[in-house]
């Protein structure tokens, strides 16, 4: 796909595999069913999911806030807490669980659109934030999509981001890890899609900020499972 174009073959996939999986997507966070790795693992998953919001509350998040590839909303709640939140995603079953989770949380307010990660920027907004996307982009675009996230933002605009350290227990029992960036992963019902999925070192991610406009960088991770980003837009 390029940017701002209509997705074409794997980016094509992605879009209908979370579709697909909008409605069993939450037993990842949960640790449900197939993604259950026993006691130790879940209870160390759960630290890491706590410790994860705990870094993001404290971004300082404020006014406008643009959630790209939303999803099913799990971050939602704390960022439409903190400002004005638009969600964006490329599939309406997920913005629909979002927006569902959004009223049991009674936050109200937030607007929701069916929009692809890769759509130049429409306005100026105060933050942006990516959950789980990150891993999602190719390698060689890593800077093309972190400069898009720049021409987000205002001067001193914030971006942060949530995404997948490489654990063998973070996935699905029955996902193996990817090839060549590319993983396989299956649902309840045993269809497949194919998904991309990088695992960028913290050191990349953080070079690659700097390179782009940004400047106040904190790259870090959890105990195991997640890497956290932001910078401000110079």
């Amino acid at each position: 796909m390029t940017a701002g174009g209509p997705p074409e073959g794997i980016e094509s996939e992605m879009i209908r595999y979370y579709a697909a999986r909008a409605d069993e997507y939450d037993d990842w966070y949960l640790r449900r069913g197939r993604y259950s790795h026993g006691p130790a693992n879940d209870a160390a998953w759960r630290s890491d999911l706590e410790a994860a919001a705990a870094w993001l509350s404290g971004r300082g998040f404020r006014g406008q806030i643009v959630e790209l590839a939303a999803g099913t909303g799990w971050w939602s709640p704390l960022l439409a807490r903190q400002g004005q939140l638009t969600l964006y995603d490329a599939a309406a079953e997920p913005l629909g669980k979002a927006r569902a989770r959004l009223a049991a949380a009674g936050v109200t307010g937030a607007e929701f659109e069916i929009r692809d990660a890769w759509r130049e920027p429409d306005r100026l907004v105060d933050g942006l934030f990516a959950g789980f996307w990150i891993s999602h982009v190719d390698r060689g675009r890593l800077d093309e999509f972190f400069g898009l996230v720049a021409r987000w933002l205002i001067p001193g605009g914030l971006f942060a981001f949530v995404d997948s350290c490489q654990d063998p227990e973070s996935g699905a029992l029955d996902h193996r890890p990817p090839e060549d960036d590319v993983q396989v992963r299956r649902l309840d019902d045993g269809t497949s899609f194919r998904v991309r999925k990088v695992f960028f070192e913290p050191s990349d991610l953080a070079s690659a900020l700097e390179r782009t406009g940004f400047s106040e960088i904190e790259v870090v991770t959890t105990n195991r499972f997640f890497v956290l980003g932001s910078g401000r837009r110079r």
